[in-house]
C-alpha cells in the first residue's frame, strides 16, 4: 500500500477510458459525476467519509465509484481502473501512424454538451491540453440539426463569450471558436453569415438528404467548400460502418476535391471508428487532387479525443504529406489560413 492517490483523477481516467471504448453514456456519467463530487469536497473530507463509511451518502457517489475512491485513498490502483487500463493496452492498434501522430498539434472537430456531446466545454478543452494539443476547435452543431441540439445564433454568441473566458485561464493552450455547419440541400450554410465571420474555423458537413442523386450532391458540396468561410469539409461521404450502417453519399469526387484544392478547404480525415471517412480510395483521390487535410476525431466525449492515431495511419498509407495536414500546424498558422 503506497501513498494515497487522487480519487478524482482516477474517476476521470476511468471515464476517459470508457469514452474511448464508446461505453454507454450513463456509465461514463456516473464516474464524471463522482469526480465532480470529490472535487467539491473540503480538504480531507473524502478520507473522513471513508473512515465514517458515509461516502455513499454524498449525492453523485454510488457503490462502484465509492470503491474507486476508497482504493485510491488507500494508495492502491483501483481494481476497475486497472482492468480498463489492461483492456486498453490489449486493443488492436492500427499499423503505422505514429510518426504523423507525433507531429499533430490540434484537432479541428469536437463537440461539447452545448450540442450533442456528453461533456462540458471545460472538460473537452482540459482533456485536449492533457493529450498534448496546443489548440483545438470547438465545433458544435448548427441550428437546423435539431436532433443534435444545434446552436441557434443566440446560443452560439453565448458560447463565444464562454470560450473567451476559458482561453484567458488556459493559456498557452487555446480553444479556437468554430462550428460544424450543416450544408443545406442547395449548398448554402446553416448559420448567419455575420456570425460565421466571427468564428476561427468552420467545418461544413452534410447531415440531411445524404442519398441525394450524384449530380445535385456534387453541386451541393462544390458550393459549400467554395464558400468564403468554409475551412474543412467534414466526413465527406457520411457513411456509417457499424450496426445497420449507412452507405456513402454519391458524388463526383474529382470535381469536389478539385474545388477543395482551389478554395483551400481541407478535407477531413475523420477518425471516428464508425466513420473512417473518407474511404481509402477517396483519400487517395484527395491526395492526387492536392488538397489540404485535417485529421480530426469528431469527438463527442473527452476520451474520444485520443482517436487520432487511426486517422494518421490511414493518412500515411495513402501518402498524405505532413505539411499538408493543417492539424500539424501552429494555432497562428491555422488562424491565418482559416481567416
Amino acid at each position: 500500500m503506497g501513498p494515497e492517490r487522487d480519487p478524482a483523477a482516477a474517476l476521470r481516467r476511468i471515464a476517459f477510458l470508457l469514452e474511448r471504448s464508446q461505453a454507454a453514456t450513463y456509465r461514463v456519467k456516473a464516474f464524471r459525476t463522482a469526480a465532480a463530487a470529490v472535487d467539491a469536497m473540503a480538504a480531507g473530507e473524502a478520507a473522513e467519509r471513508v473512515a465514517a463509511r458515509s461516502l455513499e451518502r454524498v449525492t453523485g457517489i454510488g457503490p462502484r465509484t465509492a470503491e474507486v475512491i476508497r482504493e485510491s485513498l488507500a494508495g492502491e490502483v483501483p481494481g476497475y481502473l486497472d482492468r480498463l487500463e489492461r483492456e486498453a493496452a490489449a486493443e488492436t492498434v492500427p499499423e503505422g501512424g505514429e510518426e504523423l501522430r507525433a507531429l499533430l498539434t490540434g484537432d479541428c472537430h469536437l463537440h461539447s454538451d452545448w450540442s450533442d456531446g456528453g461533456s462540458p466545454i471545460e472538460e473537452m478543452g482540459r482533456t485536449a491540453a492533457e493529450l498534448g494539443h496546443a489548440w483545438a476547435v470547438l465545433t458544435d452543431h448548427s441550428p437546423r440539426l435539431t436532433v443534435a441540439r444545434g446552436l441557434s445564433p443566440e446560443r452560439l454568441r453565448q458560447q463565444l463569450t464562454v470560450v473567451e473566458r476559458l482561453n484567458a485561464e488556459w493559456a498557452p493552450f487555446r480553444l479556437l471558436t468554430g462550428i460544424e455547419c450543416d450544408i443545406l440541400p442547395d449548398g448554402s450554410l446553416d448559420q448567419e453569415p455575420e456570425l460565421l465571420e466571427q468564428l476561427d474555423v468552420v467545418v461544413v458537413s452534410v447531415h440531411s438528404k445524404l442519398r441525394m442523386d450524384p449530380g445535385p450532391m456534387t453541386r451541393r458540396l462544390e458550393a459549400a467548400v467554395r464558400h468564403p468561410r468554409a475551412n474543412v469539409l467534414g466526413h465527406c461521404t457520411g457513411r456509417l460502418l457499424d450496426g445497420r450502417g449507412r452507405p456513402e453519399s454519391r458524388f463526383d469526387a474529382e470535381r469536389v476535391f478539385a474545388a477543395c484544392a482551389e478554395a483551400g478547404t481541407a478535407v477531413e480525415i475523420n477518425c471516428r471508428p464508425e466513420r473512417q471517412d473518407p474511404p481509402l480510395r477517396l483519400l487517395r483521390a484527395a491526395v492526387a487532387a492536392g488538397v489540404l487535410f485535417a485529421i480530426d476525431t469528431d469527438a463527442h466525449a473527452p476520451g474520444q479525443l485520443d482517436w487520432q492515431l487511426s486517422g494518421c495511419a490511414r493518412a500515411e498509407e495513402c501518402g498524405v504529406a505532413a505539411d499538408r495536414v493543417v492539424t500539424t500546424w501552429s494555432a497562428e498558422r491555422v488562424l491565418e489560413w482559416a481567416g
